[in-house]
């Protein structure tokens, strides 16, 4: 599995996209409908019609990087659409790109141990 190492902002974009656009069409999408800068270094996940594939883009500080996943026999689990993309965890992330239901994962709270 390809999953981003770092602490990325993983936006994840409701409405699906025309997948024949490539990395340029897709930083043109995130400009265009979000008023966001593409180059960001935030990771911006779309979905096909069929939401049985996803491709991701993400500027690393050299170049934009493309990323497409393709599930066999089952669907993405996406949110109903919106006019704004919605927010990830790491967690809901990974969930996500293994084709698992995203929405019911939380990252587990991790405290510092007390001194007895």
């Amino acid at each position: 599995m390809i999953t981003p190492a770092g602490n990325f902002r993983i936006f994840l974009v409701t409405q699906p996209v025309d997948f024949r656009k490539g990395m340029d069409g897709l930083a043109g999408h995130v400009a265009e409908h979000f008023d966001r800068d593409p180059f960001d270094g935030a990771i911006y996940v779309f979905r096909s019609r069929r939401a049985d594939r996803l491709k991701m883009i993400v500027w690393d500080g050299t170049g934009l990087v493309l990323v497409m996943k393709r599930l066999n026999g089952t669907r993405f689990i996406w949110p109903k659409p919106g006019s704004e993309p919605v927010t990830l965890s790491r967690v809901q992330f990974d969930a996500l790109f293994e084709g698992i239901d995203w929405r019911n994962v939380a990252a587990s709270v991790v405290r510092k141990p007390s001194i007895i």
